[in-house]
């Protein structure tokens, strides 16, 4: 169905109902891509820098070890799929990463890994839906 999909990645977020809804959207497309993309926030880059000693291709490699339980779900479906990091602005950085790339969907997990929700949607997902001009899933 879909051949190049993005997914902003929050670790805030729970992703364990995304695995199957992917498979699902790529079912019958070969060669579909799923980019996972996550911002690296200045202040998360500053901090890390300056309290840890950390830079950016060390972060990078954290992030890789934390994704693995999900990337292991995604390969376990045999879904094809690739990581890329920025660092800035959350939204900016999506926004821009959206509109330089030929998307076709964007996936988007709503499901808070604590359950102190108090918008149906969270902020960052509530802006790239208003703002982008290709279909938005949003899975809970």
């Amino acid at each position: 169905m879909y051949k190049k999909i993005l997914l902003p990645y929050d670790f805030g977020n729970s992703f364990e109902n995304v695995p199957d809804q992917l498979a699902k959207m790529t079912e019958n497309s070969e060669g579909a891509t799923i980019t996972i993309f996550n911002v690296i926030t200045e202040n998360e880059m500053s901090s890390d820098v300056k309290f840890n000693g950390k830079r950016f291709n060390q972060i990078r490699e954290d992030k890789i070890k934390e994704l693995k339980p999900f990337t292991d779900e995604l390969e376990k479906r045999n879904l094809e799929y690739d990581i890329r990091f920025e660092v800035g602005r959350v939204i900016n950085e999506l926004l821009t990463e959206i509109s330089d790339h030929d998307y076709e969907v964007v996936v988007m997990s709503n499901k808070r890994s604590k359950r102190d929700i108090k918008h149906v949607l969270g902020h960052v997902t509530h802006k790239v839906a208003k703002r982008v001009n290709i279909p938005v899933m949003i899975i809970k």
